[in-house]
């Protein structure tokens, strides 16, 4: 294969993916991952790194850590899913994506090998993440899991510390049907004698988390049991929030992500900062406020409550889950507008019943289905709204149904596009 378009096209028609073929794709053991990485001489060994797992919240802490080292001065790795434009998104030293040669080289040189043992899309994207973060010599790497966290292909690395963001119904087929469950999953990642930082804490959740940390003798604690934070106003470019601490110490953040369920994920990330200055890197408060106030200009992160326009008003949001949409819900609430006009498509394979129902009754929607296998027919995500009050057509393409909104468009209104990471991709690709 000798161009980029080439081997991309190989790894998506080849390889089983989560986000095109759902639990099929997903493999319930780290042997294939453990194989590549033997194979490329185990990078996952030569860089240091943070963990991150969580139904929601972890991408968002994700880009502000790395954001955040990269201002300290640190080469700073971030390794991220699902891609939302381009499949380089996932792969980034200093906001930067990886290079196109880099993807054909690994390719052609694992060629024999993914042949060999078919792995997963995921499986190959988190070796090949891994090997070029190694050949890169970068100071530290962030570490997102794409799904759960035990069984996760990123859970091979030995991190200098963990964070779990907010846990939720999410996955629910793969990763149980109760929070203890899905918490249990997510706390796979908990390593022995690694500090632990759990963002936020839940009374069903937290004894999984104590009780894993005690059989690795990790320590860990809850951030929300020792920041504070308040939302002090939203304008145009930043939400400001301001953290006191138990000593009654306080600190204002600007985020250059709106989205108000960023007060609950700074408590995290702030915490890990803290451990981290323990570890001896040097992480001046200048330093994670400059780079909380550019995590989205500097990492390229898109699609959290992310303003696409203001003339027609549209948003975007990639929360697909009961809390996400609850969060969704309640920046929709601080935001001024007449009539709501809502895109939304879902996937089969997601539970419904978790979130329609909190959907609001007074917005007119616009019903689609992204262009992969995995969607909900647009058909029948309309039927099951209706039942719910939920009023609005079925357009089939997300491209088709967006345009559908930009027409009812009137001046005063909004037009939110949600529901699924792929209908916003989608979008976004359409407006580039």
């Amino acid at each position: 294969m000798h161009n980029y378009n080439e081997v991309i096209e190989y790894l998506y028609a080849r390889l089983p993916m989560f986000t095109r073929d759902g639990a099929s794709a997903y493999k319930k053991d780290l042997d294939n991952t453990l194989a590549l990485l033997h194979a490329l001489g185990n990078p996952q060994d030569k860089f240091k790194s943070i963990h991150i797992a969580g139904t929601n919240g972890k991408g968002s802490s994700s880009h502000m850590l790395a954001s955040i080292f990269a201002e300290a001065g640190y080469k700073t790795a971030l390794y991220t899913s699902p891609h939302l434009l381009d499949f380089r998104e996932r792969i980034r030293i200093n906001g930067q994506m990886v290079d196109e040669q880099f993807v054909i080289d690994f390719v052609n040189n694992l060629h024999a090998l993914i042949e060999e043992i078919q792995p997963s899309f995921f499986e190959v994207t988190v070796a090949m993440a891994f090997d070029y973060f190694a050949k890169q010599h970068v100071d530290i790497a962030i570490i997102e899991v794409g799904l759960g966290g035990r069984l996760d292909s990123t859970n091979v690395i030995m991190p200098l510390a963990s964070l779990i963001t907010n846990i939720g119904f999410d996955h629910m087929n793969m990763l149980g049907d109760t929070l203890p469950a899905i918490a249990s999953e997510k706390a796979g990642i908990i390593k022995k004698d690694t500090p632990v930082v759990v963002s936020e804490y839940h009374k069903d959740t937290a004894p999984v988390f104590l009780e894993k940390a005690k059989l690795e003798n990790a320590a860990l604690e809850f951030a929300s049991d020792k920041l504070q934070s308040e939302i002090e106003a939203i304008n145009e470019d930043h939400l400001l929030i301001e953290v006191r601490d138990k000593e009654g110490h306080i600190e204002q953040y600007e985020l250059d992500l709106k989205g108000t369920y960023q007060s609950k994920n700074i408590l995290g990330v702030l915490r890990i900062v803290d451990h981290m200055r323990v570890r001896g890197y040097d992480l001046p408060q200048e330093a994670v406020k400059n780079g909380l106030r550019k995590v989205q200009s500097f990492t390229g992160l898109q699609g959290r409550w992310q303003t696409l326009s203001k003339k027609p008003f549209i948003i975007c949001d990639t929360g697909h889950n009961e809390d996400g949409i609850r969060e969704i819900l309640k920046n929709l609430a601080n935001t001024n507008y007449r009539q709501l006009h809502f895109v939304i498509g879902a996937m089969k394979d997601k539970d419904l019943g978790h979130m329609l129902p909190l959907l609001p009754t007074d917005a007119i929607y616009y019903f689609s289905n992204p262009d992969m296998p995995r969607a909900m027919p647009s058909e029948e995500l309309a039927a099951e709204a209706h039942l719910l009050g939920l009023e609005g057509n079925a357009y089939g393409p997300v491209v088709k149904a967006f345009e559908a909104a930009k027409e009812q468009y009137q001046d005063g209104d909004l037009i939110f596009i949600g529901g699924s990471n792929f209908v916003v991709s989608e979008v976004l690709a359409a407006i580039n």
